[in-house]
């Protein structure tokens, strides 16, 4: 973020007041990713009976945190640079807007309750897993209840005591994706459902003529660890900057530019569920990699929002992984591990088959932003005050059997089955479906850019996709916005049409629709 040799024509006033900002807002980049370092050691090496001290220690640090964020110093900065916003260079006017926003949201809500959610969060998570393994959502609820009340109130100072209800879910959406609006957000999901339930039918139609497509043959998990890891080299995850390592549910974090670590899990009857998930991980962890090493701990140094880092996730775990293309190079590395189908043609049949499950995470293309929508709509009420804790599961069996025709036979396929609200991310799963939106798109431009795109994964060369990708996304952070980055990557506005083509031609071809 120093970036006040780079300005040398502003008054003396402005570029100290940019020194300084700069050196405040990178110890907090700091902080924060201290903050994640203990959450990936809390998923991953954690002891069990270390749980109560990390919940101390997680407050411990979100105080601190809070009190950076708040500091009145920050106001006068940016008040101070504001003045001469015009003057400055990109990367100087995307911090500014980050520092004022980070400010700005900070300073409506009382550290006791900053704290106070990082404690009870580090604590949730803690919970939930217990509650998942032993298949038990009685035993989660009161926890849930407790982070639920404190998000509540959260919003409350974030949009008003009065606000409403979309105003409250708004004020939590922002912290992912900065502008978007509930309403407009939820058509815009809700548009996807006729398409893809049509999909779906005519889907179901051909497997009840034909037969479906195979399953996977189990692997071991020794098998699928090193695939996952074979994986991620062909990928470019460099190892001398992240990790590899399981966890209850998968995950990316990013401790730094030269730390980037991921997770997944295993089971040796679901070996699509290990590489798929690993695949996920590795677009996250390669998009944090790949933004430029000069915007490190500063504000514009994170993924422009959650939208567009799922939409690197969902590509390439996607368009790129369960391309026929690159199936042609798994195949024979699937044979190596003992599993199967074997074949390239009856792989790609088998990492695409569509059918009605119970977890988002293993859900295929045409079900997944199903899955979101149910989640959604939940957390809508929830925020909302119009559902609470004790009535949760009930509401997912009565909800889930209404959109997929079925109902989670146990609460670990149910309502146990994500972590987020257990670390209180209210407002997050409606970017898994834009990164769908905006995965789709730019998918769709990278393949017009690079036409022998398929030739190179089929050979299992993944370095002409993601070197792309890095230049028109990755390497920006925030310098530029989401809709800034699709629209300059692919030359139109984020919609949906992108992705129902892309999702009915190669469903179509699949199925012989």
């Amino acid at each position: 973020m120093d970036d006040a040799q780079k300005m040398p024509d502003l008054p003396t006033a402005v570029r100290t007041a940019y020194e300084a900002l700069s050196a405040h807002m990178r110890q907090l980049g700091a902080l924060e990713r201290v903050r994640e370092l203990l959450s990936w050691d809390q998923e991953t090496m954690m002891p069990a009976n270390g749980a109560a001290a990390r919940a101390e220690h997680n407050a411990a640090i979100e105080a601190a945190a809070h009190r950076l964020r708040t500091d009145g110093r920050v106001a006068e900065w940016t008040g101070t640079l504001q003045a001469e916003a015009a003057s400055l260079d990109p990367v100087a006017r995307a911090n500014l807007r980050e520092a004022r926003r980070i400010h700005d949201r900070a300073t409506r809500i009382p550290e006791s309750l900053a704290s106070t959610i990082a404690h009870a969060t580090s604590r949730g998570q803690v919970v939930w897993a217990q509650a998942r393994r032993a298949n038990r959502y009685a035993d989660f609820a009161p926890t849930l209840a407790e982070i639920l009340d404190l998000k509540r109130n959260e919003a409350r100072c974030l949009a008003g005591a009065d606000a409403g209800a979309d105003a409250l879910y708004d004020a939590l959406l922002d912290d992912y994706e900065p502008g978007a609006h509930v309403p407009e957000l939820a058509a815009l999901l809700a548009s996807l459902r006729p398409r893809l339930a049509a999909l779906r039918e005519r889907i179901a139609e051909q497997v009840a003529r034909w037969g479906d497509a195979p399953a996977p043959a189990p692997m071991s998990e020794a098998a699928q660890s090193d695939l996952a890891r074979r994986l991620c080299a062909v990928s470019g995850y460099g190892w001398e900057s992240g990790r590899l390592d399981r966890s209850e549910h998968p995950f990316s974090l990013s401790i730094g530019p030269g730390d980037v670590r991921i997770t997944n899990r295993v089971r040796a009857d679901a070996p699509w569920d290990c590489l798929y998930a690993t695949m996920h991980e590795i677009g996250h962890a390669i998009y944090d990699q790949g933004i430029d090493r000069a915007l490190a701990f500063a504000p514009a140094g994170r993924s422009a929002s959650m939208g567009i880092d799922e939409s690197q996730s969902r590509l390439w775990e996607n368009q790129i992984g369960r391309s026929r293309a690159f199936c042609t190079w798994l195949a024979p590395e699937v044979a190596r591990g003992g599993g199967g189908p074997t074949d390239p043609d009856a792989l790609y049949a088998s990492v695409n088959r569509v059918a009605t499950g119970f977890i988002r995470t293993e859900a295929d293309e045409v079900h997944y932003n199903l899955h979101i929508l149910l989640r959604l709509e939940l957390e809508r009420a929830l925020i909302a005050g119009d559902l609470d804790a004790p009535d949760l599961e009930a509401e997912w069996q009565r909800r889930f059997g209404q959109a997929f025709g079925i109902e989670p036979p146990d609460a670990a396929r149910g309502v146990l089955q994500d972590v987020h609200w257990s670390v209180g991310l209210f407002g997050y799963f409606p970017t898994y479906a834009l990164g769908n939106i905006y995965g789709a798109a730019i998918a769709a431009a990278m393949r017009r850019e690079l036409p022998d795109l398929d030739e190179y994964l089929s050979r299992g060369e993944l370095a002409p996709a993601r070197a792309w990708l890095v230049d028109k996304v990755h390497r920006h952070g925030r310098v530029k916005t989401p809709h800034e980055i699709v629209r300059a990557a692919t030359g139109a506005a984020p919609s949906t049409g992108p992705l129902i083509a892309y999702l009915e031609a190669k469903y179509a071809e699949l199925y012989a629709l």
